[in-house]
């Protein structure tokens, strides 16, 4: 698809997503606008606008993982550009950041997923478009339209084109269930659970698995993973069940603390990620699907009214 040259439609970068930014653009057959990030000595940072956006569609295209700062720079970007009088504002976050935190689990704790939304509405943003929350109902928590895309429209074709037979389907936890329930649906595939125990956040005490998986294919499927914790440990119990192999399959590469050496060693054959976070390090285990034309195509159909529904798996 390709952008008539007469619409006003411009799409701009945060420090974080240019790599990401680039591949939408090139995709929709566009350049992404000049934007400059000042600096302080301090470390206080002021993005501002290299050209004119008065009238335009134009989207600023983050993603808002760690550090904090990258969700600093969106909102001041989204309010620089409404100051700057654009038409609409519409802040793009391939992963959207403290999506964990989307309710409260214990008392006295932050809902940062609503907080986050609270300040992206407070910086006058018009619109937003995100990819495989980590809660879908987190669309809840925000008053403007969000296009919520889906990595499986890019990601079941992938796992088709492997042709695993005795392919199965597990999802890592109880509450990634209808996740993976959708992609043994357009699989046709079995699937099983691993059920999982915490003493703590990012690490697992216990875990068990519901579903045969003796002779089987396994594809684990994730929103993200952090750690690499759990779905190490789900590779390693799977195949002392007697799988044949075990894959996973995630949108997001958050990857902290270990996670890169956890995979490296483990039972894992390979693990599948979107672009939507830049890989820190190289991985021989770690192949990299890029969401780039998924979201291209997506802001073309918004910005030019149309339904952005097909052909999306949800």
């Amino acid at each position: 698809m390709k952008l008539s040259t007469s619409t006003k439609l411009k799409i701009f970068s945060g420090t974080a997503s240019e790599y990401f930014a680039e591949g939408i653009a090139k995709s929709i057959g566009l350049s992404v606008g000049k934007s400059t990030l000042q600096r302080f000595s301090d470390g206080e940072i002021q993005p501002y606008f290299e050209e004119s956006v008065r009238g335009d569609n134009v989207f600023i295209v983050q993603s808002t993982f760690s550090p904090a700062e990258n969700i600093m720079e969106l909102l001041l970007m989204i309010d620089a550009a409404k100051r700057a009088s654009a038409y609409k504002v519409i802040a793009v976050i391939p992963y959207y950041g403290y999506a964990r935190q989307d309710r409260k689990d214990k008392p006295r704790v932050a809902i940062g997923a609503k907080m986050v939304a609270n300040l992206l509405q407070a910086a006058g943003v018009d619109r937003i478009m995100t990819m495989d929350l980590h809660a879908p109902q987190i669309q809840g928590f925000i008053d403007v339209p969000v296009d919520h895309l889906y990595a499986s429209s890019m990601i079941v074709p992938y796992i088709r084109n492997l042709n695993l037979p005795d392919l199965l389907i597990a999802s890592p936890d109880m509450g990634g269930s209808k996740r993976a329930n959708v992609y043994a649906k357009f699989l046709d595939a079995e699937m099983a659970i691993c059920h999982k125990s915490r003493l703590k956040a990012n690490v697992v005490s216990d875990m068990k698995v519901i579903g045969e998986v003796e002779g089987k294919n396994v594809v684990i499927v994730d929103d993200m993973i952090d750690t690499a914790g759990t779905i190490v440990k789900a590779a390693e119990m799977l195949k002392e069940k007697g799988a044949k192999t075990v894959r996973a399959v995630a949108t997001h590469p958050v990857l902290s603390g270990q996670a890169h050496e956890r995979i490296e060693n483990s039972a894992l054959e390979e693990v599948i990620f979107t672009d939507s976070i830049p890989l820190r390090k190289k991985n021989s285990k770690i192949k990299i699907l890029s969401a780039a034309e998924l979201f291209g195509n997506a802001i073309l159909n918004v910005h030019q009214s149309r339904s952005i529904s097909k052909g999306f798996l949800e």
